[in-house]
């Protein structure tokens, strides 16, 4: 049995997400299953680094599997890319230790929000950015996310109430740069709980707007999902990179 690893990119717009849902044939975990098990002739069942979200983008997204299959990776490679839709691409396939597991080997994840913030017209990055023109104050968005940082109880910014396992993550940085009329927020951690990055911006952009002060971010750690900010929209969150 061989163990291979995917290296993945993909424009999540039309997906209901990455996990594969009973009767659907539109998430990203699905659609790659099925063009693997077509070109291996075997069922193939993948595991990726993390879920994202309907509407979640990823230029490295992570998978790997097992088959019995001895076509090289090289031509596993080319197939996937035949058979694959276009807004899905495979930047990578190599044959992998047995022990190496796409999600229980990640140590880091590094993800990417954009905001495009202001009012000219974005027509051509429309379906990857959070269109919000409105005047938010980034150093008041800074001293936040510098609260934000390090190891703690993130319930607050976790959107799965029956959430039984622990919601203790480490976040070991948030950045918050200015590029032209786009504002860019990198999250880089440990794992992130279910919607974590996206409330984590809708919290910070409330912080911009001035309807709570940076300082209040930190009684938030360990607190109920409604004391933290609204959910930012989907469209602007990349999966940028899985780090083993």
């Amino acid at each position: 049995m061989r163990n291979l690893r995917l290296d993945i990119c993909y424009d999540g717009s039309r997906y209901r997400g990455w996990q594969r849902l009973p009767g659907a044939d539109n998430t990203l975990q699905g659609k790659i299953e099925t063009a693997l098990s077509r070109i291996l002739g075997e069922n193939v069942e993948i595991s990726g680094s993390g879920r994202t979200d309907a509407g979640v983008h990823a230029m490295g997204q992570v998978a790997s599997f097992h088959c019995q299959s001895q076509m090289p990776a090289g031509e596993i490679l080319a197939q996937l890319r035949r058979y694959l839709p276009e807004d899905v691409g495979i930047i990578s396939c190599r044959e992998v230790s047995q022990r190496f597991h796409a999600r229980l080997n990640a140590k880091e994840k590094v993800y990417r929000y954009r905001i495009w913030n202001s009012e000219a017209p974005c027509v051509f990055q429309r379906k990857y950015v959070w269109i919000n023109p409105e005047k938010l104050d980034t150093a008041a968005m800074k001293r936040a996310a510098g609260l934000l940082t390090g190891t703690h109880d993130f319930s607050a910014f976790c959107a799965n109430p029956k959430m039984k396992k622990s919601t203790v993550r480490c976040v070991q940085e948030i950045s918050i740069e200015r590029r032209g009329e786009e504002l860019q927020l990198t999250f880089r951690g440990n794992g992130f709980l279910h919607n974590m990055v996206r409330i984590l911006v809708g919290t910070l952009v409330e912080v911009g707007r001035g309807e709570r002060s940076a300082d209040s971010v930190e009684a938030l750690f360990g607190a109920k999902r409604e004391m933290a900010g609204f959910l930012a929209p989907a469209s602007g969150l990349c999966l940028m990179e899985v780090i083993y």
